[in-house]
């Protein structure tokens, strides 16, 4: 496998909304420490963009591991990773005011290749005695920047066309470059619109957005060619280094996985499997909130899939009776983490003990259950997910969640890696707490049917069309509104159902997708005619963001 391999880029960039964050540097699985082969690593560190996430699968994407660190980790934190480079992000302060986030002085002590970007480049100006001013006029969108020459930085640009169609989002500029760097590119607006000495380079312009043409490249340009990383960040040495991790973080323990039969769970399961074997045994949870067929589904790929341990546990009374009268989509999560975890507890109980509660928690779950910390100062909190701000600060397992660092589409490179049939690594994400989330309002067995039959419906109509592989994640959500129609001769008023059809790469971005006028016509023309109790459907066409994939 080609080491460029582990992921693919986003379909789509975030362009307001939601700002993703950095995890606390506590909390990183640090990887690489035990990894058989050095494998390089560049850390970002993230002043609020909301572009820093793109910047970390950027980096990924080049085959080199990027983790993403808030802007005031400390050099003790950040040399666990021993990096070979460091970035610094966007972000929408001005240098010169009173509560900006400023350059950690390690940055310029420990003289590692470093790339500013946008507000990460005025940074490294104002810290290295340029001058950073107001622009006469912001800049916001698409520019033409025009590359200079330059022997100093040692090919940022090689490969480059000498104009290039870029993506801007400042009101500052460096109207001062500091001593002995030189412009490296300008825009009829951006004077610098880069700028380099030796090996720290920055850019006012965002290379990891998908506007930027051959942004990638200049990424990647920086990585090899200005700091020297070697491309060897693939599944094989996630899969080494995590076996590792497990085994020494494990020991002689056991482990409990909750399994959902989705990707993540399952390639989890595949991959603690392969570290420690009969140590762990994994739990399939019916919670009552799953899709129609689910629970026969999982039970049947999962028993032919693999060589281990399964227990099925049909918990669905429990977590209804749990969610009744609950209508807040942040309770509803927090019932439904703290209820599977009790459930665990209970089967531990039975063929235990066990020691770890393992998920297949990914990076998106982690950063959109951010909150504010002395350690993330510019974290933004999206939503609680079940399985990282819902479970309980009583439960009696410690956390296994090998992938809690890696993107959707690493953990689909990891389980091929693995050997697992694509009927597993490619199926469409489900959230975990199930259809609690694509019903509004509050649950209850009569709302769940209808939107079973609704999802199955959708599912049936996009896989049938031949459009399942060109779309991320496809469904239908319940809205607790009626509307008028008429059938025959007779008035209706029944519930309304929203489709929702999403591209993307990670789950960090998306873009509706452009599915054909019929499918959505012959999607619409069942669900009203089959299923009574709903007379109309609407096709949901907001991006994320600024919506999120799920509807609570």
């Amino acid at each position: 496998m080609a080491t460029t391999d582990l992921t693919t880029l986003p379909t789509t960039d975030p362009t307001e909304g939601e700002v993703a964050s950095a995890h606390s540097v506590e909390e990183s699985a640090h990887l690489l420490e035990d990894a058989p082969t050095a494998v390089d690593a560049v850390v970002i560190l993230d002043f609020g963009s909301q572009y820093s996430q793109l910047i970390t699968r950027r980096v990924r994407e080049c085959g080199v591991y990027g983790e993403l660190m808030p802007h005031d980790a400390t050099w003790e934190e950040v040399s666990k990773l021993q990096p070979k480079a460091v970035i610094l992000s966007g972000g929408p302060s001005s240098v010169y005011a009173e509560d900006a986030p400023q350059l950690p002085e390690w940055v310029l002590e420990q003289n590692l290749p470093t790339l500013g970007i946008c507000y990460g480049m005025q940074l490294l100006a104002h810290a290295l005695g340029g001058t950073v001013a107001p622009t006469n006029r912001r800049e916001y969108g698409p520019a033409t920047i025009e590359i200079a020459n330059s022997d100093d930085v040692a090919g940022l640009f090689d490969g480059m066309p000498e104009r290039l169609d870029v993506w801007m989002s400042h009101g500052d500029h460096i109207s001062k470059l500091p001593d002995s760097f030189e412009v490296l590119a300008t825009s009829p607006n951006s004077p610098v619109a880069a700028m380099g000495h030796s090996t720290m380079v920055g850019l006012q312009f965002h290379p990891e957005v998908q506007h930027t043409t051959n942004g990638t490249q200049l990424v990647r340009n920086f990585l090899t060619k200005v700091a020297g990383c070697t491309s060897n960040w693939t599944p094989e040495s996630f899969i080494d280094a995590s076996i590792r991790e497990i085994r020494e973080q494990v020991g002689d323990g056991r482990v409990l996985l909750g399994l959902s039969g989705g990707v993540d769970s399952s390639v989890a399961a595949a991959l603690i499997h392969k570290a420690i074997g009969d140590q762990l045994t994994s739990v399939f949870v019916n919670n009552g909130l799953l899709r129609l067929g689910e629970a026969e589904l999982v039970q049947e790929t999962f028993t032919r899939a693999f060589d281990t341990n399964l227990v099925y546990v049909d918990a669905s009374e429990r977590f209804l009776e749990k969610l009744k009268g609950v209508s807040d989509p942040e309770e509803k999560r927090k019932a439904i983490g703290e209820t599977f975890v009790r459930v665990f507890e209970s089967e531990a109980e039975k063929a235990g003990p066990f020691q770890f509660l393992a998920q297949g928690t990914l990076y998106p779950d982690v950063i959109e259950s951010a909150t504010q910390s002395a350690n993330s100062k510019t974290a933004a909190k999206i939503k609680t997910h079940h399985n990282v701000g819902g479970l309980p600060a009583d439960m009696q397992f410690k956390l296994l969640e090998p992938f809690r660092f890696l993107f959707k589409d690493e953990v689909r490179a990891v389980g091929r890696t693995l050997g697992l049939p694509e009927e597993i690594v490619e199926r469409q994400p489900f959230p975990g707490p199930g259809l609690a989330v694509r019903l509004l309002g509050e649950i209850n067995e009569t709302d769940l049917e209808l939107l079973r039959k609704a999802d199955a419906i959708v599912r049936e109509e996009i896989e049938a069309a031949g459009h399942a592989k060109d779309v991320w994640q496809y469904f239908a959500v319940l809205l607790p509104i009626n509307s008028t129609g008429v059938m025959g001769d007779y008035r209706t008023y029944a519930r309304v159902v929203a489709v929702r059809a999403i591209a993307s790469q990670d789950a960090m971005t998306a873009d509706w997708a452009r599915l054909p006028h019929d499918v959505l016509g012959r999607i619409s023309n069942r669900i009203v005619n089959e299923i009574d109790g709903i007379n109309r459907v609407v096709y949901d066409i907001t991006s994320k963001p600024p919506a999120t994939i799920e509807w609570e």
